[in-house]
């Protein structure tokens, strides 16, 4: 059995057991169904995309809903008649429910389906309140810190 014992940590690492406690669970979920396979690319410092191969699924077979901090995707094949007898049935047209856990602030930025991939692009959007921010001595104002520039902000 594969498990992790996150009791040290647990103990000096203060807020941090929402992590935890999504490891363990992606630990224990990561052993059942592997359809459909996926992809997870980023694609810049704030943007990511997944890619799931859904051969044979319409637009309107599936179903993507973004809530805070997971992402689920659904696929539900309606059942097709076939025109005559089938001898062998390798695609697969069975339903799938794909969950991706999240991290703060990343969001569902658009979803696209072509040549029976579908491409979900998140990206991260930090609010402005909880970016760090540089704090001048003697000074009368805070300067927020975004990617090597600066823009003072009023305190």
């Amino acid at each position: 059995m594969n498990r992790i014992d996150f009791s040290p940590y647990r103990r000096t690492m203060v807020g941090f057991d929402r992590l935890f406690d999504m490891i363990e669970n992606q630990n224990r979920a990561n052993t059942g169904d592997k359809y459909p396979p996926f992809n997870i690319e980023r694609r810049g410092q704030d943007a990511y995309r997944i890619t799931l191969a859904v051969a044979g699924f319409k637009p309107a077979d599936i179903d993507i809903t973004a809530q805070a901090n997971l992402l689920v995707v659904k696929g539900n094949k309606p059942e097709e008649s076939a025109e005559g007898e089938m001898l062998h049935v390798g695609i697969a047209q069975r339903g799938f429910e794909r969950r991706f856990e999240l991290a703060d602030y990343v969001r569902v930025d658009g979803a696209d389906l072509a040549d029976g991939l579908l491409v979900i692009d998140l990206v991260r959007e930090v609010p402005e309140a909880m970016k760090p921010k540089k704090v001048a001595i003697g000074g009368n104002g805070l300067t927020v810190i975004d990617g090597g520039e600066s823009a003072t902000a009023a305190a």
